[in-house]
């Protein structure tokens, strides 16, 4: 869509589903309780069911009981470290550019970018990754991010061709002013609305609001008052799915959460399993049963309390009759029944959410296994990081090309701005023996060259530093004939 027409209903219908989704996605992310009570507690979606977080009673105590186990966010982490705990190798053909865009991950922190940004995708189906600049804070692209629930995208035959972004400014004269930003290749448009909660209301300048204000000194001279011409062909965002299809919205290029149902149902259940248990040890304080006689009188209408003194007066019974004595009682707590039903629930929520049990310490009953059966357990996650890695290493290639584009055209850098090749690793981190070995076993072979062995050792060198420290290594060795180091894989 292009920028909303004067009085269009907001949010837009075709993209209100989505947003209650995500809406539903983003609490069970934070794990804020107060948000999950008041999100599942306004409607019973299951009236036969009687769900932990839809209770809408109030404890007598009028304390908050139930616990919320967070695992969704352990989910989401678990997957944003799957992919960029070691930031994926990036390289383009020119040296120059290759220094270049090396500093540009470094300055602008790109790996913990990166990181939030995939978090965030696998709870909420997706991220928007968006290049902008501001030279008042910086000398160089901007690598930003943007929620879903936060953008409006044209696809066409599933490539992403525009996308409004828009957010809600603070106002205090009651009136919802919204901010629109929307990105074509070569432009982006921005327009203020002043409306109401439900509508979009009307256009008015950018002035008229001090969080686009300063847009204003920024916008094409002699334009439409709205755009700012970025001097680049490319679309300055993209939009990387967490993983797909989505199976609510078939035909959608929305992706799918890691919490797609059935994961709602797991989640309470793994929740009510959790305060169930805490109940029991909350019952299961040990608790005196003594006579009237031991208790002191608070007065009228009051009641008594008991209170631990050496001395209390005879009782008019004698000492060893029934009821005489103080008893004390002491509940079980069903331990070992909570907690393999929690751990039954978070198998099946890891596994459908494409993950090992492993990757989230559940090791199994504490038997000890080999490093390929451990491995093995953990294929499912390896599995899903491929998957993902997928969707990110275009997306991840698209916004570094943009930022290499501006860093040339908006600050005049001399580079060529090609676009770079994203390389995730196997995901699988060998220790130094393990390599040794594997190295030692080729070379035994006569399967491996002396700078294919190097680049094993240091897959984060480049050509040159590859064939020096082969070249060292076979004049120290006195090796009779040359190393084939001229062409290594890349």
């Amino acid at each position: 869509m292009a920028l909303p027409e004067t009085g269009a209903p907001w949010p837009p219908p075709q993209w209100a589903p989505i947003y209650d989704r995500i809406r539903v996605d983003d609490a069970w992310y934070s794990g804020d309780s107060k948000r999950l009570a008041r999100l599942h507690g306004a409607v019973q979606k299951q009236p036969g069911r009687r769900r932990v977080w839809g209770r809408r009673e109030q404890p007598a105590s009028g304390r908050e009981n139930r616990l919320h186990v967070p695992l969704p966010g352990d989910i989401a982490t678990t997957s944003a470290d799957l992919l960029f705990a070691d930031m994926p190798a990036i390289r383009t053909p020119d040296r120059q550019t290759q220094a270049r865009i090396e500093q540009l991950l470094d300055e602008g922190r790109v790996q913990q970018t990166f990181l939030g940004a995939a978090e965030q995708a696998a709870a909420l189906s997706g991220i928007f990754l968006r290049v902008t600049w501001d030279k008042t804070l910086a000398a160089r692209p901007l690598l930003t991010v943007v929620q879903p629930d936060a953008a409006i995208p044209e696809h066409r035959f599933g490539m992403l061709r525009a996308c409004t972004f828009w957010e809600e400014l603070p106002s205090g004269d009651g009136a919802v002013w919204r901010h629109f930003e929307r990105h074509e290749p070569g432009r982006v448009v921005h327009a203020l609305y002043q409306g109401t909660s439900d509508n979009v209301g009307r256009a008015v300048p950018l002035g008229e609001h001090p969080a686009t204000a300063d847009l204003v000194a920024s916008l094409d001279p002699g334009g439409d008052g709205q755009t700012i011409s970025t001097g680049i062909p490319l679309l300055t965002c993209t939009y990387v799915p967490n993983i797909g299809p989505n199976r609510q919205h078939r035909g959608s290029p929305i992706g799918r959460s890691d919490y797609a149902a059935p994961l709602y149902d797991l989640f309470d259940a793994l929740d009510t399993v959790w305060t169930s248990w805490m109940r029991d040890i909350r019952l299961a304080r040990a608790r005196l049963i003594v006579p009237t006689g031991y208790l002191r009188s608070e007065g009228p209408g009051k009641g008594a309390s008991f209170e631990d003194r050496e001395v209390y007066e005879q009782l008019n019974m004698p000492p060893n009759e029934k009821g005489a004595a103080i008893t004390l009682n002491q509940f079980d707590i069903r331990v070992d029944e909570h907690q393999r039903s929690a751990e039954a629930l978070m198998r099946q929520a890891a596994q459908s959410a494409g993950y090992s049990a492993q990757s989230f310490g559940l090791h199994g009953q504490g038997e000890a296994i080999t490093a390929t059966e451990s491995d093995s357990r953990d294929q499912r996650s390896m599995v899903t990081r491929k998957k993902k890695a997928g969707y990110w290493r275009h997306g991840a290639a698209d916004m570094l090309h943009v930022m290499l584009w501006l860093d040339a055209v908006q600050f005049g850098t001399a580079i060529t701005p090609e676009r770079p090749l994203v390389e995730f690793g196997d995901g699988v981190a060998e220790s130094e023996q393990q390599t040794a070995t594997t190295l030692d076993l080729l070379a035994r072979a006569g399967a491996v060259s002396t700078g294919t062995k190097v680049r094993i050792l240091h897959p984060e060198w480049d050509d040159t530093d590859v064939q020096a420290e082969a070249r060292a290594i076979l004049t120290e060795t006195g090796a009779a004939a040359p190393d084939p180091v001229g062409t290594f894989p890349m």
